[in-house]
């Protein structure tokens, strides 16, 4: 059975308008897919095989274009919503931040449908988006449900997620690990237990969160979230050489963009400026769009590039109100400690003493 991959999408803000152009100038290349794509599909398979290819081309590109190719060819079809089609679309949802809506289509699949692997990679969509926005124990009830359709290792790592974000991660490590040791598993289930045990290992301040974050990029060059992790680890301990090395090429990428911008500043890299220009032109471009879905990233590069700890503290918490990944809630520590704002800093340490939860990346853990 293989199960849909399952991560925060890394995606770029959209450039700049450009007004002064000539009528023959080339505005922009559309990636090569685009034009082959047909404006419609004849059936629901073969239209969901389409928002499949779209939605990976997503996460491994970091360009968002792909997604809206996906939301578009949703909106076109006019005949059924498929189980299939509607774990897709919740996907796509989850991707563009609309987490209410994916709740609702992956909710309707569990409820209704027959098909295992379709109810599997539902629940598991469900477990992780109930993670991603810090409703734990809602969450282990869809992993448990898991455990029970499709025991193994992703749902392992679904349950010691949980308990390594509500005050267990040494368990919740050494239980893992033990389970990879002890499972002969598909290379899918495997990579998704390292990718768990990265970051856990990382939570505990552990040095192995590399070994396993280097063990899925391995297998999976193309996982931006990864990707991610591992480059701000490597940031987190001043060892600019190698992020830069895991961000060279990425430059599209909102959050790589942004790691790769503090490590050449850092450096005093000769092209640090430029990229922080470009940058700020794109997240100004975002906010001049309305876009809200790179908000942790222009938090960050407020705080750490331009400084301007008001602007990042705003854009921390708007990020923190539906995503707390422990590096979400990291940033609106900092950006709260740095305002002086100690009523959002308590808000969110309410939050974590309610749930147990620890980090050695939150920021008492640095001083």
């Amino acid at each position: 059975m293989a199960l849909a991959g399952f991560c925060t999408t890394a995606i770029a803000a959209p450039g700049t308008i450009e007004t002064d152009f000539n009528d023959n100038d080339i505005l922009v290349k559309l990636p090569d897919v685009a034009l082959i794509t047909p404006a419609s599909s004849d059936s629901a398979e073969q239209l969901a095989d389409l928002v499949r290819r779209q939605i990976d081309r997503a996460r491994s590109s970091g360009d968002p274009r792909f997604l809206g190719y996906a939301e578009g060819a949703l909106q076109q079809w006019q005949g059924e919503m498929t189980d299939r089609l509607l774990v897709l679309r919740a996907t796509l949802e989850q991707s563009l931040h609309r987490f209410d809506s994916a709740r609702s289509d992956l909710g309707n699949v569990i409820a209704r449908t027959g098909d295992l692997l379709q109810k599997t990679q539902a629940t598991l969509l469900l477990a992780n988006l109930e993670i991603v926005q810090g409703n734990y124990e809602i969450a282990r009830t869809h992993c448990e449900h898991l455990q029970q359709s499709y025991p193994g290792l992703i749902a392992h790592s679904c349950l010691a997620q949980i308990e390594a974000r509500t005050g267990s991660p040494e368990q919740a490590y050494q239980s893992l690990q033990q389970q990879v040791a002890d499972t002969r598993s598909d290379p899918i289930s495997r990579v998704w237990a390292e990718g768990t045990l990265g970051d856990i290992a990382a939570q505990l301040g552990l040095p192995d969160a590399a070994g396993h974050w280097h063990s899925v990029l391995s297998t999976s060059p193309d996982d931006l979230y990864t990707r991610t992790q591992l480059a701000d680890w490597y940031l987190s301990r001043n060892q600019t050489d190698r992020t830069l090395a895991l961000t060279e090429g990425h430059e599209q990428v909102d959050s790589l963009a942004v790691i790769r911008a503090i490590a050449m500043a850092r450096l005093g890299h000769p092209r640090a400026s430029l990229l922080a220009d470009k940058l700020r032109e794109r997240f100004d471009e975002a906010r001049w769009r309305g876009n809200l879905l790179h908000q942790r990233d222009m938090a960050r590069f407020h705080l750490d590039i331009d400084g301007n700890k008001e602007a990042a503290l705003t854009y921390a918490q708007g990020n923190w109100q539906t995503q707390r990944e422990p590096l979400d809630t990291r940033l609106l520590l900092r950006a709260a400690k740095a305002a002086n704002d100690r009523q959002a800093e308590q808000e969110a340490r309410r939050w974590l003493n309610k749930y147990r939860q620890n980090d050695a990346r939150f920021p008492e853990a640095e001083s």
